[in-house]
């Protein structure tokens, strides 16, 4: 099932969906618990007829009681019979960091291409299309007692991570929690750092001379998000020596800093809840995908020219 529809206010999203066996067993939510039973049971009547069908459920619906809460309605596409293949095509393109449209028909067809750039979660005519990009990552610079708080909070979240760190003894204690983690040899660029549309990038050296070839790498790349840790003072001397390295000034205006959205956070904690929390602000806006507005990155320079 795909939610296609919201009237007033509501749990999910459109574009959201949930799968229902033959068994009666399922997976995902579209209301917290307001409306699922009432949602497996349409499911399991919509595999037993073979047929697609658009039903609403709270608010405007034939079903007088069922009701949401928040007194608002929900529109569901129920697709009985989709293709596998297609489906296991979109997990592919997200595995990939790839971002997928879903286009599920009124009669029942499922068809999965790549998104284009002005895709978004909407009826496109008889059709639905859905939109899925892949899941934040965030790739955590530095040094200390900071990165692991960081990484903590973040697959908490439920982001993909990456440590990169010049501390061995960091190394060995993020390798004993799971963490993908990369040891940095040399003050300079490193191999490891990667950045696609979805990933966020933050420094958090006490020893900023690690940072300028990393900034300067990451802003290459162009993630959706570059932050740097340290107060006003530092962040300056930031600046000035991205500029030094012939970086452009706007470009420069990428780095977010002091990164977080708690003002002079000053044990570790406490910071990677305020780093985090301005991370997911900014994964938000940058995926935010509106019908009258196409879906556009956060980019900080359109002609990809980072020196001046």
């Amino acid at each position: 099932m795909t939610l296609t529809g919201v009237i007033g206010g509501a749990a999910r999203a459109p574009g959201q969906h949930m799968a229902v066996s033959e068994s009666g067993s399922a997976i995902g939510s579209f209301s917290g618990g307001c409306v699922e039973a009432a949602v497996i049971a349409e499911a399991l009547n919509a595999l037993a007829a073979g047929q697609a069908r658009l039903v609403r459920f709270g608010a405007g619906s034939r079903y007088i009681d069922i009701r949401l809460p928040c007194g608002g309605g929900i529109d569901l596409l129920f697709t009985p019979d989709p293709d596998q293949r297609q489906i296991d095509r979109a997990i592919g393109r997200l595995e990939m960091r790839r971002s997928v449209a879903i286009v599920l028909s009124s009669t029942g067809s499922l068809t999965v291409r790549e998104a284009a750039e002005e895709d978004c979660t909407r009826w496109l005519g008889p059709a639905f299309l859905a939109r899925h990009d892949p899941d934040l990552r965030l790739v955590v610079l530095g040094h200390g007692a900071e990165p692991m708080a960081l990484i903590a909070i973040a697959r908490a979240y439920g982001a993909q991570t990456l440590l990169l760190t010049p501390q061995t003894s960091l190394l060995e204690d993020a390798r004993q929690q799971g963490v993908d983690v990369e040891l940095l040899r040399t003050l300079g660029p490193s191999e490891s750092l990667t950045a696609d549309p979805w990933t966020a990038v933050v420094t958090l050296f006490h020893d900023h001379d690690w940072e300028t070839a990393l900034l300067i790498q990451a802003l290459q790349q162009q993630p959706f998000f570059i932050g740097a840790m340290g107060s006003r003072k530092t962040h300056e001397e930031r600046r000035r020596r991205l500029l030094d390295a012939h970086v452009k000034r706007d470009v420069v205006e990428c780095v977010t800093g002091p990164v977080g959205l708690i003002a002079a956070s000053r044990d570790p904690h406490t910071l990677a809840i305020s780093i985090m929390a301005q991370v997911v602000q900014a994964f938000e806006a940058s995926t935010d995908c509106r019908p009258i507005q196409p879906r556009r990155p956060i980019q900080c320079d359109e002609t990809h020219s980072w020196q001046r």
